[in-house]
C-alpha cells in the first residue's frame, strides 16, 4: 500500500460517500419531481458499489491471492445464477459437476500464480495457459463429453448454454484478478545494496520488472472505477427526452445518445483519474477508457437479452434489492479480456 494507492482509496471512498448522501437527500424531494425509480435504481447501484469496492479493498490487504479467491467465489456464484436461469437436462449435472470443481478451479490458480515461479518451472506463461484453457481445449472437450452423456434432446441449445456461461462467468470474469499479475513497467534507476562485506554496490534495474502490488491494484481499481461509472453514465444520459431507444424489448433504459454521451463521459473519467495509472499518455487511459465504457455496454445488454428470453427480471438475490451478483457484474465480464489485452499494448 504505496502513499498513491492510499490516496487513490480515500478518492474512491469520499466519492462513494458523497453520491451515498446525495442520494440520501433527493430521496426528500421525490415530491417535488424527483423520479423515485430513477432513485431507487442509484440507491440498489450505491449499496452493490459498496459491497464490491470495499471486498476488493479488504482482500487486497490480505494479498494478492486472497483478491483472486474472491473473484474466483464471484465467478462460482455468478456460473451459478446462469446455469439455474437457462435449461438443462439431469444428465449434464456429471458435466457440470467437473466445471464446478476442476476447470473453475483451474481456470483461477492458473490467474494467481507466481509468473516468475511457474515460468522456471514449466518454461511458458501462465497467461499462455489460462488464456487458452476454456475457449480452446475445454470447448472443445465440452461437447463430446456430454455427447457421451447419451441425451440428444437439446443437445446444441445444452452444449452452447454451458460453453456461454463458461466463457462469461468464468474465462472472461477471471481476466480481473489478472491484472494484478500483469508485470508493471518503471523507469530504470539505481538500487544500493549493502554486501555482507559491508561494501556497497550499485545495480542498475531493467526497464522492465514485475512491478509493486500498488501499482496493480490502482490499475484493478481504475478498470472497475470506469466500468461501474460508465453504466451509470450511459444509464442518466439516456434519460434524456426524444432519445432513441437502443432495443425496447431489451432494454428501454438504454438510448443510442446516452450510449454515445456515456462513453465520451467515461473517457473524460479516465483521463480524469490517469495519474494513478500506468499508462505514459493521458490519451491512452481516455480511450482505454471509452473501449471498455462501450463494452460494458454490450455485456449489458447481451445478459438483459438472455433475461427477456427466459422471462425473469435478474439472475437472483445475492445483493439485495438488485437481483443476483450477474447483474452487477455483467459489464465487468465482458470488459475485463479488452481492459487486458489494451493495457498489454499500451504498456
Amino acid at each position: 500500500m504505496d502513499n498513491l494507492t492510499i490516496c487513490f482509496l480515500v478518492g474512491v471512498l469520499i466519492i462513494l460517500i458523497l453520491v451515498s448522501c446525495t442520494v440520501r437527500w433527493l430521496r426528500r424531494y421525490e415530491d417535488y419531481g424527483v423520479d423515485p425509480a430513477i432513485l431507487c435504481s442509484f440507491r440498489n447501484r450505491i449499496r452493490a458499489w459498496w459491497i464490491l469496492f470495499g471486498s476488493i479493498a479488504c482482500v487486497f490487504m490480505i494479498g494478492s491471492s486472497a483478491t483472486v479467491l474472491l473473484f474466483f467465489v464471484m465467478s462460482v456464484s455468478a456460473l451459478r445464477e446462469y446455469i439455474t436461469l437457462t435449461p438443462k437436462s439431469p444428465v449434464d449435472h456429471q458435466t457440470l459437476f467437473w466445471i464446478y470443481v476442476f476447470l473453475t478451479p483451474l481456470q483461477y490458480v492458473l490467474v494467481g500464480v507466481n509468473p516468475a515461479w511457474f515460468e522456471s518451472v514449466t518454461g511458458l506463461s501462465p497467461y499462455q495457459l489460462f488464456s487458452i484453457l476454456l475457449p480452446g481445449y475445454v470447448f472443445l472437450v465440452l461437447p463430446g463429453f456430454m455427447a457421451a452423456s447419451g441425451d440428444p434432446k437439446r443437445f446444441l441449445e445444452r452444449t452452447a448454454k454451458l460453453q456461454l456461461g463458461l466463457m462469461i462467468c468464468v474465462y472472461s470474469l477471471s481476466y480481473v484478478p489478472a491484472i494484478l499479475t500483469m508485470t508493471m513497467p518503471v523507469n530504470s534507476e539505481s538500487v544500493i545494496v549493502e554486501l555482507p562485506s559491508e561494501t556497497v554496490t550499485t545495480f542498475v534495474l531493467p526497464d522492465y520488472f514485475p512491478s509493486v502490488s500498488g501499482v496493480n491494484f490502482r490499475l484493478l481499481f481504475f478498470f472497475v472505477v470506469v466500468v461501474q461509472l460508465g453504466d451509470v453514465f450511459q444509464y442518466l444520459w439516456s434519460q434524456i427526452p426524444s432519445g432513441h431507444v437502443v432495443a425496447a424489448k431489451i432494454n428501454s433504459n438504454r438510448t443510442w445518445e446516452g450510449v454515445l454521451v456515456g462513453v465520451i463521459s467515461s473517457g473524460l473519467l479516465g483521463v480524469a483519474i490517469w495519474y494513478f495509472t500506468p499508462f505514459s499518455q493521458w490519451w491512452h487511459a481516455g480511450l482505454i477508457a471509452m473501449v471498455i465504457s462501450f463494452i460494458g455496454f454490450c455485456g449489458s445488454m447481451t445478459m438483459s437479452a438472455i433475461k427477456r428470453d427466459r422471462g425473469v427480471s435478474g439472475y437472483g438475490t445475492l445483493i439485495q434489492g438488485h437481483n443476483g451478483i450477474l447483474d452487477r457484474i455483467d459489464s465487468l465480464c465482458f470488459a475485463a479480456p479488452v481492459f487486458y489485452h489494451l493495457t498489454w499494448l499500451f504498456v
